[in-house]
């Protein structure tokens, strides 16, 4: 599986390793990204979800029914 958060689709990005003559080489800076069971209440299960760690805080903010429906509506979660 790759390593894309469920909820808000981050993934990796690339950019330069710069050493000190400032010689550049591509590189991959990987997505925070934890496996995580979340439970949810209206539907009465639990679901494991690959999730970025901003993806969490905002989880504990608003909550994970929400996360879920709006990242449905953006196409990240089925």
């Amino acid at each position: 599986m790759s390593r894309v958060c469920e909820l808000t689709g981050k993934k990796a990005m690339v950019g330069n390793n710069v050493s000190h003559a400032k010689n550049k080489t591509k590189r991959t800076f990987g997505a925070n990204l934890i496996k995580k069971r979340f439970f949810i209440p209206g539907e009465d299960k639990w679901v494991t979800l690959k999730v970025s760690t901003s993806a969490l805080k905002t989880i504990n903010k608003v909550g994970i029914a929400a996360m879920l429906k709006d990242a449905k509506a953006k196409g990240f979660y089925k």
